[in-house]
């Protein structure tokens, strides 16, 4: 039921029992990227530095009592400054009869961007050095390898700003520019330089994206299917990463075929910005701007006349008209945000720290042993798992929830790791050492494709207030880059210091630690709109 009382010019709204009333769209929660961010996707046998990983809680009281699990889901009072004529009676749910796919489906030409770039100079490499003179440099090899990963995390932190200032779409526009230019400098360059400059504006363009496409399609998706769409994100990074494998397999045959493998990203680059030039911008984006009309417009094309009531007062009811300036960068350091996004570059850092490239960087060796000798069938099978994995998760999604399959995913990740460990140094299990480890590889990979990989792009642009949601999502995805960056930087030193066994059960430990971080610190979001989480966000004693 809903209740509404005039107080001081404004409306307080509450809402009690069922989850479908008014202002519950749907049950719990809601959470959309990955990254790998950009989750890690790849089968490819990358170095750690090549690769990337790529997920709301309750606030009661500002920002005091963040992610921690609350009774009170059951009843949920907002304070907005609606006028109680603009106010349904009833909020019945009307079907939607708009078209949010197809915008979808452009954005994630970014992720498949995303997992290209990453991917498509583990099998250019060997043929690039030698045109390029440099096949006896490792550390210009170096360079031309984590060049993007430097560049990406430029790009992250800059995304958020670009995103808030010029909007969804025309950043996505603005995007395509460094994405397709590097992505031509690299496949013309005659020397290390241009390879370098090319591979750095690419880098550019990934970490941008990164941001953007989770950020884009959480905004745009239906409440009841927001976390489905939203794992999508990860699933076609996995599937860029995958093409980039399936691109290197002319070059036995002919060595010149890297510049074409480059070259071809400078496609769907194009493709990307000729889609945003016709794709609505995030209503939410336009109605904070104070462009309530042209939001009212993007919400018919997205899900049709029938849900611009249900939307529009839903944006009214979140505050997201008030007249609060625009966040800044420190802003997100102050008392009222700080807990919530240390909450976000948290889930990152344990998705990188919990192994996932040196899983992936070992899986060649470990197939080897067990005698599995073609790198690409090795690489398949991992790519294989984790495609899989991010189908499972997006089918699961707005069903079981993000907080239990992150849950599960580093439950899985960590025994997954103890078992790799013991196939390595238990002397009992040595016959069975090939099998097992194989057999650790996958299920690790599959386990982190379920929650670990997609879930935390999903849920940052859910837990984040719309005042700070692209800068928010912007540092935490800077985060990952920059644990990515030193994880490669340091990983083949500390193998070399400790051994891989020990290392192994290291991950394990951190996969042990994130279970109780989350299970202490994370709320699940599912099927609640990002107004819902906004106004419980803003919830006071």
């Amino acid at each position: 039921m809903m209740r509404c009382a005039v107080k001081g010019g404004g409306c307080v709204a509450s809402w009690s029992g069922d989850r479908r009333s008014p202002a519950a769209v749907n049950p719990c929660g809601v959470r959309m990227p990955t990254a790998n961010g950009g989750g890690c996707c790849s089968g490819l046998r990358s170095r750690a530095s090549d690769l990337a990983g790529l997920e709301m809680a309750t606030l009661r009281g500002g920002v005091g009592g963040l992610f921690r699990s609350s009774p009170r889901y059951g009843r949920l009072q907002a304070t907005a400054a609606v006028d109680p004529e603009d106010v349904p009676l009833e909020k019945v749910q009307a079907k939607s009869s708009g078209h949010v796919l197809p915008y979808v489906g452009v954005a994630c030409l970014g992720a498949i961007l995303f997992g290209y770039h990453l991917g498509v100079v583990n099998g250019a490499l060997e043929y690039l050095a030698k045109d390029l003179g440099i096949a006896e440099n490792a550390v210009l090899q170096g360079w031309v390898v984590s060049t993007s990963l430097a560049g990406a995390t430029v790009g992250s932190f800059t995304g958020g700003s670009l995103a808030d200032k010029f909007g969804r779409t025309r950043t996505f526009i603005l995007d395509a520019v460094p994405l397709a230019l590097g992505a031509f400098l690299s496949a013309t360059a005659q020397d290390v330089r241009t390879m370098i400059i090319g591979r750095l504006l690419a880098g550019i363009g990934i970490g941008i994206s990164s941001a953007l496409v989770p950020l884009y399609i959480s905004e745009i998706s239906p409440t009841e299917i927001r976390g489905t769409l939203g794992s999508v994100n990860q699933l076609f990074i996995c599937i860029g990463i995958l093409a980039a494998l399936l691109a290197g397999l002319p070059l036995a045959g002919n060595p010149a075929w890297w510049r074409t493998m480059f070259g071809i990203a400078v496609v769907p680059s194009i493709l990307l910005a000729v889609g945003m030039a016709f794709s609505p911008e995030s209503p939410r984006w336009l109605f904070q701007q104070g462009k309530a009309t042209q939001a009212e417009s993007a919400v018919k094309r997205l899900y049709g006349k029938e849900k611009v009531t249900e939307v529009m007062y839903d944006l009214r009811a979140s505050g997201q008209s008030s007249s609060e300036p625009e966040a800044g960068w420190f802003d997100l350091f102050s008392k009222r945000y700080w807990k919530v996004v240390s909450v976000g570059a948290a889930l990152f850092l344990f998705q990188q720290l919990a192994g996932i490239n040196a899983v992936v960087y070992y899986s060649t060796s470990v197939f080897r042993a067990a005698g599995i000798a073609s790198d690409v069938a090795a690489s398949a099978l991992v790519g294989a798992a984790n495609v899989f994995g991010t189908m499972i998760a997006s089918s699961l999604m707005d069903k079981q929830g993000r907080k239990s399959l992150l849950i599960t995913s580093f439950s899985g990740m960590g025994a997954s790791m103890l078992l790799l460990a013991l196939s390595f140094t238990w002397k009992a299990l040595a016959p069975y050492s090939g099998t097992l480890a194989v057999v650790g590889t996958v299920l690790y990979v599959l386990s982190f494709a379920l929650g670990a990989g997609p879930v935390p792009a999903l849920l940052l642009p859910e837990i984040f207030a719309s005042r700070i949601r692209a800068k928010a999502v912007a540092l935490s995805l800077g985060m990952h880059w920059v644990s990515n960056f030193f994880i490669g930087l340091y990983f083949l030193s500390v193998v070399h210091k400790f051994g891989i066994s020990t290392v192994y059960l290291g991950f394990a430990s951190v996969c042990a630690l994130a279970v109780l971080y989350i299970a202490g610190n994370v709320v699940e979001t599912k099927g609640r709109s990002l107004e819902e989480i906004e106004r419980e966000l803003s919830v006071v004693d």
